[in-house]
């Protein structure tokens, strides 16, 4: 990463919702630059990136005719691949996101757009109560988590979960607490040399409040959260080759 991606992944990390609709109108940035990420981050890697969320919810491809929603699609290639995997088992793809995203994605039958951060859209996600397949939320948690409230961003999404099997994938999530464990290694520490260009070891900080931060309570408190409210719920790694799975989890979560 250059100085001037590392400028651009600084600017990225304190995006709102308004952000983003401004971000995804400037025709001067890349499609990755307009979801918040410089382009060494997703350029080549979201076929990468779309084998781990089917790994995770294999009815996306394995089963025919579900009721997917994508919570915060964007408009890079993930998308993309998600709405292709629709197409092809004949699935109904709900998308969420502001109205500068939505139309920078393709329209057809078996997708349906709507505008709006979620859950205050949920007006326009009525009857789909326990109807929802699969859901698929990339990248967006942490900007949830600084808006807040986290919790009912959550219930609301649970509550679209069909029962007898409806999946959930929160993906990419920022973990400080697993960053500060990896910048405590060997590894870390190069990692951190190289990403800084500075011949310096890092800081990592333990035994502090994660200010402004997710962190391992954070993601433990959904876990709880979710099983609490009858849903199972796991905190997965992300496979090696994915561009932050030194410092990024995903939670599945699935109504029995």
């Amino acid at each position: 990463m250059n100085e001037e991606e590392r400028r651009q992944a600084r600017a990225f990390a304190d995006l709102s919702y308004e952000g983003f609709r401004e971000l995804a109108g400037r025709a001067d940035l890349s499609r990755y630059q307009r979801i918040g990420f410089p382009d060494s981050l997703r350029a080549g890697r979201e076929g990468a990136i779309f084998d781990d969320i089917r790994a995770k919810l294999p009815a996306l491809e394995a089963r025919r005719g579900l009721t997917v929603l994508d919570i915060g699609p964007g408009c890079s290639d993930l998308p993309a691949h998600i709405i292709e995997a629709c197409r092809a088992q004949g699935h109904e793809i709900i998308l969420v996101d502001s109205p500068e995203m939505l139309a920078a994605l393709p329209d057809a039958p078996f997708i349906r757009k709507i505008e709006g951060p979620f859950p205050d859209c949920a007006p326009a996600l009525a009857g789909l109560s326990g109807q929802v397949d699969v859901v698929v939320c990339y990248s967006v948690l942490h900007y949830v988590f600084a808006a807040g409230p986290l919790f009912g961003f959550l219930d609301a999404a649970m509550g679209l979960l069909r029962p007898g099997g409806g999946a959930m994938l929160i993906g990419d999530v920022p973990n400080a607490s697993m960053r500060r464990r990896f910048l405590a290694s060997a590894a870390g520490a190069a990692f951190h040399r190289h990403y800084t260009g500075r011949d310096e070891d890092p800081v990592p900080g333990f035994n502090q409040p994660s200010e402004g931060e997710m962190d391992d309570a954070v993601l433990l408190s959904l876990v709880a959260r979710a099983r609490a409210a009858g849903v199972d719920a796991w905190v997965l790694p992300q496979p090696p080759e994915l561009p932050m799975a030194n410092r990024r989890e995903d939670l599945l979560l699935r109504r029995p």
